[in-house]
C-alpha cells in the first residue's frame, strides 16, 4: 500500500523559511507528477507547486520567487522550500503524487497534511 508522509511543518516568524518533505513508500513502480497544495481556514484548497518526473516545475504566482519545489527520484521524495514566509502563507500544506503501484495501478495519493503557522 502506498503512503505519503510529510514532515517539516511548524511555526515560523514572518520572513523565515521552512522546508517541507513528502516521502512516498510502498510497492511503487513509477511516480509521475508530485505536487503541493494548501488550504487555509475558510478558503478553498489551492495548488502551490507541482513537479513532473523530468523535473519541470510549476509554481503559483503568489509564491514564485519565494517557494521552490524539487524532488529526489531515488528517494521518492518531493520538497517544498519556502522562503520569506508571510502570515498569509499559513495553512495546512499537503502533498499529492500520481503513482503507479501494485496492485492499485495508477492513482493519486495524498499525504496527511502539515500545519504551517507564520507568526511573530
Amino acid at each position: 500500500q502506498v503512503q505519503l508522509v510529510e514532515s517539516g511543518g511548524g511555526l515560523v516568524q514572518p520572513g523565515g523559511s521552512l522546508r517541507l518533505s513528502c516521502a512516498a513508500s510502498g510497492s511503487i513502480f513509477t511516480i509521475y507528477a508530485m505536487a503541493w497544495y494548501r488550504q487555509a481556514p475558510g478558503k478553498q484548497r489551492e495548488l502551490v507547486a507541482a513537479i513532473i518526473s523530468g523535473g519541470r516545475t510549476n509554481h503559483a504566482d503568489s509564491v514564485k520567487g519565494r517557494f521552490t519545489t524539487s524532488r529526489d527520484n531515488a528517494k521518492n521524495t518531493v520538497y517544498l522550500q519556502m522562503n520569506s514566509l508571510k502570515p498569509g502563507n499559513a495553512a495546512i500544506y499537503c502533498c499529492s503524487a500520481d503513482i503507479s503501484s501494485f496492485p492499485a495501478g495508477k492513482y493519486t495519493y495524498w499525504g496527511q497534511g502539515t500545519q504551517i503557522t507564520v507568526s511573530s
